[in-house]
């Protein structure tokens, strides 16, 4: 038998990424509960806990994890490499026929997981979670759905902002997940350009087990100008749109003043408009300016070539190859 016959006859039925940081008190109990919901499935399965640099003791959670229980896959990146970037290594390291991706603060409940793999079975190759009574505060519920709203504009999709990262994905969405190497990333937004028969299911969320988001305003904003303007040329092509309306009716503006004045001679030019009309220009050059480089900074990053991500240790399973 070749080892990629046998690879693929070990190979775990179902494989749960969970990209950890901050609740390192959630991880024993989230490894009871996934267990147990897949032995009740009567699947084999494996764990794969990406601990993202976690300043708060998760990795020796997921290290006493390990020593009593070989399913259990766990990685250590050697920083602080972001949510996506962890559920990146985590999809690399992963074996499974189906993947599952969820949180660990157990707002994700691993009970639901029965559910999105039934729906799975129905004919799609990616089920997600839709959160219909979502456990976060109104301003939390109000930047998602701004965003969503604005990341629609800009890229021409529709997009749900009840759907979550929870979900189960087949392996060839994991495998063509894989081969996107952006460094600008994003895990529901690319797995809808793959573009295969997805689906969502109503989920009912749960209150953080421990923790707190570490999602602030201004991470929000910056993940949000990365994914747009690394997924959208729309921007640019709105400046031009902007650029020349003002030039069209600066234009205009200069003929009226021209001809007020062939009428009237006497009229006065007052400087505040023109100081006016100065500052207005400067700054929508400035702001033009900024959007052409934060795509040029864009390419910087990308023609660099560097990893994703860098592993520092990894506990139980094969070593990643990517």
């Amino acid at each position: 038998m070749t080892d990629s016959r046998f690879e693929e006859q070990s190979r775990p039925h179902i494989s749960a990424v969970i990209p950890v940081y901050g609740c390192p008190s959630a991880i024993p109990e989230l490894h009871r509960r996934l267990v147990e919901t897949f032995e009740l499935m009567g699947v084999t399965f494996e764990i794969v806990m990406v601990n993202d640099h976690c300043p708060q003791g998760s990795w020796e959670e997921i290290v006493k994890v390990c020593a009593h229980d070989e399913r259990v896959v766990g990685i250590d990146l050697s920083r602080n490499f972001g949510q996506i970037r962890a559920i990146t290594a985590g999809l690399d390291t992963c074996r499974g026929e189906w993947v599952v991706v969820m949180d660990c603060d157990l707002q994700d409940r691993p009970e639901a997981i029965p559910q999105l793999y039934a729906k799975a079975q129905e004919g799609y190759d990616a089920v997600f979670a839709r959160r219909m009574e979502r456990k976060d505060s109104a301003v939390t519920k109000f930047l998602s759905r701004s965003f969503y709203k604005v990341y629609e504009y800009f890229t021409d999709g529709s997009y749900d902002p009840t759907i979550c990262n929870f979900s189960i994905v087949s392996r060839k969405i994991v495998d063509n997940y894989c081969l996107l190497r952006e460094h600008n990333r994003g895990y529901t937004t690319f797995i809808k350009w793959l573009g295969f028969p997805q689906a969502a299911i109503d989920i009912t969320g749960d209150e953080r087990f421990s923790g707190e988001s570490s999602y602030t305003l201004r991470r929000k904003l910056r993940m949000a100008f990365e994914l747009i303007t690394s997924q959208s040329t729309k921007p640019l092509r709105l400046a031009v749109s902007i650029g020349f309306f003002i030039s069209f009716v600066a234009t205009i503006y200069i003929l009226f003043i021209l001809v007020q004045h062939a009428i009237n001679p006497e009229i006065t030019v007052g400087w505040t408009s023109t100081v006016g009309a100065i500052f207005l220009m400067g700054g929508l050059n400035i702001a033009f300016a900024g959007m052409v480089g934060l795509y040029v900074g864009n390419i910087f990053d990308e023609v660099k070539n560097r990893p994703l991500y860098v592993i520092a240790t990894q506990l139980n399973g094969k070593e990643s190859e990517r």
